[in-house]
């Protein structure tokens, strides 16, 4: 890292608050960053040392010299802030230094209600500019859960947008509906010709894969450049998936879940031929958001291990991986930070994690002397 941008995130360690009480055992401390973030939601990375935090109901913040800023950043397209939606995920173009890009997903109204939106603007000072909407969710509808949302580009410089069934399950199997499905598009919004399901008369050709109920955390596997994601199941069966194009992932046609209230199971059981399985899942749900690979040098015991925030449980989840297979379980944590919305590697090796709360914070995980 250059020798500025190393000053840089260090200055945010000088301001930073310690977490009382999170030490020891554990072989690392937790250190609050910013608080007073409203239920924030996704962040980034500047190469010039600052960072961007995305906040629900509609704000992107700016934390400068290890200070959250309090004007938001100004240019940003109308974000409807309903129910689980607002302004979601951000995500920085793979060659930013040279073009600038940073995209962000949101919820946006329409004649038909709401629906997710994905678009790429340039932070020149403290407003975007050149504003272009890429993608749009369509049809929209009135419900206000699962609008999925994040962000993650391959190693080609494709974007894949996650995106949830809207609490309308039937819309996942349905390739003309982009609801329930992982979206491929190149970086200026045009759709891959090699789509599976580009030349399928009635199918979005935007589609890479579908039978999704809700996947808020997609990240980019080092080993050997698939994308993973994982997905809220209903009562159980959250899931962690790798991506493959044309893929049905079987929701609702197939589920480790089941029913709320009633406990029965949903769909015709955990598996069917030409569904794809899970690698992983969880019965309970620990209702998964943010995900990341840890490839960095702070923490070399956690190398090439997975990990995944929980909003219901309240705490970290770290898998350790052999290949494809989970082969161990930790969770850490636990009540420290409340709901853990998201979770990075930042480029100083060290992991990020937001809370989701009306008063949520960007806190910083660091190994002990």
């Amino acid at each position: 890292m250059p020798t500025r941008c190393r000053s840089l995130w260090m200055a945010l360690l000088s301001l930073a608050l310690l977490v009382p009480g999170v030490a020891g055992a554990q072989g690392f401390r937790v250190v609050t960053l910013a608080e007073g973030l409203a239920h924030p939601w996704g962040m980034a990375f500047l190469p010039d040392g600052r960072m961007l935090v995305t906040e629900r109901p509609g704000r992107l913040r700016l934390i400068e010299n290890g200070r959250l800023l309090a004007e938001p950043v100004g240019g940003l397209p109308e974000i409807a802030a309903y129910g689980q939606g607002g302004l979601l995920d951000v995500v920085l173009h793979p060659a930013y230094r040279e073009n600038g890009w940073i995209y962000l997903s949101y919820v946006a109204g329409g004649r038909d209600g709401v629906g997710t939106e994905v678009g790429r603007g340039r932070l020149q000072g403290r407003r975007l500019v050149d504003w272009q909407r890429l993608f749009r969710l369509l049809p929209k509808s009135g419900t206000g859960a699962h609008f999925g949302s994040r962000l993650v580009f391959d190693r080609a410089g494709d974007l894949y947008i996650t995106l949830g069934d809207r609490g309308e399950r039937r819309r996942a199997q349905d390739l003309g509906d982009d609801a329930g499905s992982v979206i491929r598009l190149h970086d200026d919004g045009r759709i891959p010709r090699d789509n599976p399901f580009v030349d399928l008369p009635g199918a979005r050709g935007a589609i890479f894969s579908y039978g999704h109920r809700n996947a808020q955390g997609a990240a980019l596997e080092p080993r050997s450049g698939r994308i993973w994601i994982h997905e809220h199941g209903p009562q159980g069966g959250d899931e962690i998936n790798r991506l493959r194009s044309g893929a049905n992932y079987g929701w609702p046609v197939v589920s480790h879940g089941t029913e709320y209230g009633s406990g029965i199971p949903v769909g015709e059981g955990s598996e069917k031929p030409g569904i794809e399985p899970p690698l992983y899942y969880w019965v309970p749900s620990i209702a998964p958001s943010g995900m990341a690979f840890y490839q960095g040098e702070r923490f070399p015991q956690w190398r090439g291990d997975l990990f995944v925030g929980s909003l219901k449980f309240q705490l970290l989840v770290r898998l350790e991986l052999e290949g494809d297979r989970v082969v161990a379980e930790e969770r850490l944590l636990q009540g420290v930070l409340g709901r853990i919305r998201d979770v990075r590697e930042g480029p100083d090796g060290y992991l990020y994690l937001l809370s989701d709360a009306i008063d949520g914070r960007l806190a910083r995980l660091e190994p002990l002397p």
